[in-house]
């Protein structure tokens, strides 16, 4: 279990917004954000301008915010996630509270959801929506959501309900350590990266709005949603667990090998092997493919042992830059 840093000194809250052409629901956003959170000194606000359009970075100067990043060009939600990160953590943060600039979380649940950062029981806390409740969530949405979300929790052996949410809270040495690779989306990622590396992980029940002031950018179709996150799953397997992932494919194509093995065998024996040659065949390809998918794995491990050790150093280097 990776220990909880005791972090006395003062306590500064980011509140981080992603955007991407978010001139008309910004200021919604802007205005529900409190002021002051207890238990910290002091509360910043800070917009990730994802190569907007239109006047995103007008609107968010003219409202006061504190700090403003900018992307020269659309990069995604993932790469705007992490330039907010990366940011609050430079600027001292001690807590970091990512959400939506469509206004669909609560504002006034983020002293509830940093609670558990501040009592030392976790260190990252994702808000849990009322899935069942929303109205605007067709069915077949609703089931996705949270069939995903088992599918997530299993793989990362986290306790996480609403793995979708952004809205999340985030202790400052974890976002030194988080380091986001997939492009669609950083949601998933996240929870099964840091499920590997112990970090301790917990969900509070939070409220929804009434209305999203714009429709989801990232949910085209219950299609897109589906195959988009069964490829970030894989891609994360791949890299967070990569012997697992390719000893699994590997296993199954040695037993279609040997299944195809002893059928030739037994056509063999009975003096028919001529005639089922293509069987024998499919066995050699097959176990062939077993074995180079298991060495695949043996290498993948390797680059994920260097890639271990190169964060490990750009976490130390960050610690070193602040001293």
């Amino acid at each position: 279990m990776t220990e909880i840093p005791d972090d006395t000194r003062k306590r500064k809250l980011i509140i981080q917004i992603p955007c991407f052409n978010e001139e008309d629901s910004l200021p919604v956003t802007l205005k529900a954000l409190p002021l002051s959170v207890a238990g910290y000194d002091t509360v910043e606000v800070l917009v990730i301008d994802d190569g907007s359009t239109d006047r995103t970075v007008d609107v968010a100067r003219a409202l006061g915010v504190h700090h403003i990043v900018r992307h020269g060009y659309n990069r995604g939600l993932a790469s705007a996630f992490m330039s907010g990160l990366e940011a609050s953590v430079k600027l001292g943060a001690h807590t970091i509270v990512n959400t939506d600039a469509d206004n669909q979380y609560c504002a006034d649940d983020i002293e509830k959801l940093v609670q558990p950062i501040l009592d030392n029981s976790a260190m990252v806390v994702i808000g849990t929506r009322p899935i069942l409740q929303i109205q605007r969530f067709s069915t077949v949405k609703k089931f996705f959501q949270r069939f995903g979300s088992r599918v997530v929790r299993f793989i990362s052996k986290t306790n996480i309900e609403d793995v979708p949410s952004g809205f999340r809270a985030i202790h400052r040495d974890v976002a030194k350590r988080l380091n986001i690779v997939t492009k669609y989306t950083y949601t998933i990622e996240m929870i099964i990266q840091l499920g590997y590396k112990n970090i301790p992980m917990t969900c509070v029940p939070i409220r929804v709005n009434p209305e999203e002031l714009r429709p989801s950018r990232l949910i085209r179709s219950n299609l897109n949603y589906i195959v988009k996150s069964a490829q970030t799953i894989i891609h994360v397997l791949i890299l967070f667990r990569p012997l697992v992932f390719f000893s699994s494919v590997s296993a199954v194509l040695m037993v279609l090998s040997l299944a195809m093995a002893s059928r030739y065998i037994r056509y063999m024996a009975m003096g028919q092997g001529v005639g089922y040659m293509p069987a024998l065949m499919m066995a050699i390809v097959l176990g062939s493919a077993a074995v180079m998918t298991f060495l695949t794995g043996l290498i993948c491990n390797s680059v994920k042992v260097n890639r271990m050790l190169l964060e490990d150093i750009r976490y130390r280097l960050v610690d070193i830059s602040e001293q």
